[in-house]
């Protein structure tokens, strides 16, 4: 049977080609990432979409995403799209690549065509000079074995009636509004400007954020005493459970502001349900602080260019230059391949430089992602064996590296 199973990979591999996608596929694209993650006709109009309407509302994402993949004769047999995207990292704008609309049909499976798709997306993510990568991952191993790697949690917390916040005096306001107002994106833009690991968020980030979202959604801004808008929830009422979809506040009164109103449902409601997506609990910040909360991981990303994504990293300044030589390992990437010199001068700008020493310092890219995006810290990393260094150089990583995990509440 496996030497007929080899036939069978031999008279595909004749047929097979990879190449670019384009609007006249969007039938193709859709079909296969259905059938590889199971999403049933039943499922789609608990959610209220029907096909047509899911083909409309990809549309213009297919026309901005780069979309390849493999096709048997002319059949689309396994495909990734990636999204362009602009992500806040310590303050500093960078151009990521969004990995998504990943699929293979099972027929297809172990003859190397994700890989390969997966090392040309990447190819292509440097040369449009997205040095980061982010994914939502359907298989953690699977992407860790690529390079990918955790960075953000989701906390998803259930509050009986009773343990709700007593309301508190705040100045400001809150409004309900439409949830696809021109004020819902002013306050996150507003809260994306400075929050570490957050999307900045265009109109292609804003569609695939509300895509899956049920008809009767809501959403609530609350407003200073001089009417800025300073935080929102989105939300939906259903059985008597107040369900949180996401909740960011740009200040402590904005928060107060928030919870007063969710709890003024007090009369309507049994339990609030939701998610933050913060790395901190919400039950030190009630009177009754036993609210169950679960954690788990969220999103995972990987430096695309090791080189260039440094040229851009705010590391902290310091009175002294820094400098820490290693070799760093990539399963796809050849430029992340090597031995680097990595210096920081006083003011906390970065240079990677290529060296032909061979150093006993090594980090794989998943390690150095997670690192440098503050998921998880050099004294961790150290500690759990994922960095092989001395303490001199732990204790350099420490201080130059700022201490803020990501935020990260998008899905695509």
């Amino acid at each position: 049977s496996r030497g007929l199973g080899d036939v069978y990979k031999r008279q595909h591999h004749n047929h097979l080609h990879m190449q670019q996608l384009s609007s006249q596929h969007m039938e193709q694209y859709n079909a296969l990432l259905r059938y590889v993650f199971q999403v049933t006709d039943h499922q789609l109009i608990d959610v209220g979409w029907q096909e047509k309407e899911i083909i409309r509302a990809k549309f213009p994402t297919m026309e901005k995403a780069d979309v390849i993949g493999w096709f048997d004769d002319n059949t689309l047999v396994s495909q990734v799209a990636v999204y362009p995207m602009h992500i806040n990292i310590y303050g500093t704008i960078y151009f990521m690549g969004g990995l998504t609309g990943v699929g293979t049909y099972p027929e297809y499976s172990n003859m190397g065509l994700m890989h390969r798709l997966l090392e040309q997306a990447l190819k292509n993510m440097r040369e449009k000079g997205q040095y980061i990568s982010y994914l939502y991952p359907y298989s953690i191993p699977y992407y860790r074995r690529k390079g990918w790697e955790l960075i953000s949690d989701k906390i998803t917390y259930k509050i009986k009636d009773f343990q709700l916040p007593k309301k508190r005096q705040v100045p400001g306001f809150v409004r309900r509004v439409a949830p696809e107002s021109n004020a819902i994106q002013e306050t996150y833009n507003r809260y994306s400007a400075h929050t570490h690991g957050a999307v900045i968020r265009d109109d292609l980030a804003w569609n695939e954020y509300w895509l899956w979202d049920q008809d009767d959604i809501m959403a609530a801004i609350y407003y200073t005493d001089k009417e800025v808008p300073d935080g929102y929830v989105i939300y939906w009422i259903e059985d008597e459970i107040f369900h949180i979809k996401d909740m960011i506040y740009n200040t402590e009164e904005a928060r107060i502001g928030l919870w007063n109103f969710i709890s003024a449902h007090f009369s309507m409601i049994t339990r609030v349900e939701g998610n933050t997506f913060t790395s901190e609990p919400l039950a030190f910040l009630f009177d009754d602080a036993e609210i169950q909360e679960t954690i788990s991981p969220y999103y995972m990303a990987r430096i695309v260019d090791f080189q260039q994504f440094i040229a851009q990293y705010p590391f902290k300044p310091d009175n002294n230059d820094r400098e820490w030589h290693f070799t760093l390992l990539d399963p796809i990437m050849e430029c992340n391949q090597g031995s680097f010199c990595l210096k920081i001068d006083k003011n906390g700008k970065g240079t990677a430089t290529p060296i032909s020493e061979e150093c006993p310092d090594q980090i794989t890219i998943q390690t150095m992602t997670t690192m440098l995006m503050g998921y998880k810290r050099p004294c961790y990393l150290a500690k759990v064996g994922r960095l092989n260094t001395s303490e001199a150089i732990i204790d350099l990583l420490e201080d130059a590296i700022e201490q803020s995990e990501p935020y990260i509440s998008d899905y695509f």
